[in-house]
């Protein structure tokens, strides 16, 4: 296949045209994942895929194996690699409006995730706001960057999906709760990288509550109010978008209410996360 690729802004995010993903061989899994690891964000337009190619898809990033989402079978899937994503006049909040990194709770955090849209509102909007975490944390001041470079930070799933959306895990199980390095070092390049979302962190180890809440709510703003490190992607049913879920967090913008927006997301799971 011939890949066309055009940058969304310098920083983050492509375009890319010129392929098939119900088509994939190795040489363009392989070309992906490097573009993947250099952009963030991938946008394809015009695919059509059912679960199986969207899994198939998935499975050319990170450790190849899917990850199976606590809410999948509560969203209405019954596939539970398939996670529906949907908001309609009914709704009373949308998955992702917010900022956060998917299931950032996990041991073995979520490497990449696939999103496909089926059907946009027909008032516009349902974008997705993205952040290069890789851009965050070489805006940081060095001060800044060896204090959190020596901390760890809890993220619980328990944050957004019992206190937020009134979801309670299945019978016997309890959300993922994990302590995380604040910086870590990509599995690709190395590069260090910001490692806290406002939407599953919820405390710094080793510091005072007060210390915490202001240190975490300081790197929110600072993540949230950039425009340098953020790219916007505009939705089309039958657009596919993957995402570098260790090297960006997003933002599904909620600006459609009464209508509809539904889409379906597959994820890959990633090995245990790496202190710079």
């Amino acid at each position: 296949m011939s890949i066309n690729v055009q940058n969304i802004t310098p920083v983050i995010g492509a375009e890319v045209s010129g392929i098939d993903l119900t088509q994939i061989d190795e040489v363009t899994a392989a070309s992906l994942r490097r573009l993947l690891a250099d952009r963030g964000v991938l946008v394809f337009r015009d695919q059509q895929l059912d679960h199986a190619a969207h899994k198939r898809a998935a499975a050319c990033f990170g450790t190849g194996e899917l990850h199976y989402h606590p809410l999948a079978t509560a969203s209405g899937s019954a596939d539970p690699a398939v996670l529906t994503v949907k908001a309609t006049a009914n709704s009373t909040y949308a998955a992702g409006d917010g900022w956060h990194t998917d299931v950032s709770c996990d041991p073995s955090p979520i490497r990449a995730s696939l999103l496909y849209m089926h059907e946009m509102p027909e008032s516009g909007g349902g974008d997705t706001v993205f952040a290069s975490m890789t851009e965050a944390y070489a805006l940081l001041s060095e001060p800044v960057q060896e204090l959190i470079g020596n901390l760890r930070a809890v993220h619980d799933g328990a944050l957004p999906w019992r206190q937020a959306y009134g979801k309670e895990p299945a019978a016997g199980t309890e959300y993922n709760r994990t302590a995380h390095p604040m910086v870590i070092a990509h599995p690709d390049n190395g590069k260090p990288l910001l490692w806290v979302n406002r939407g599953f962190t919820t405390k710094i180890q080793g510091v005072t509550a007060l210390e915490s809440r202001a240190l975490l709510e300081m790197l929110f703003q600072h993540i949230e109010s950039t425009p340098r490190i953020q790219c916007r992607v505009r939705w089309d049913k039958h657009t596919l978008v993957i995402w570098d879920n260790i090297a960006t967090q997003h933002h599904a913008v909620w600006d459609y209410f009464p209508h509809t927006r539904h889409a379906e997301r597959v994820s890959v799971i990633g090995g245990e996360l790496q202190a710079a």
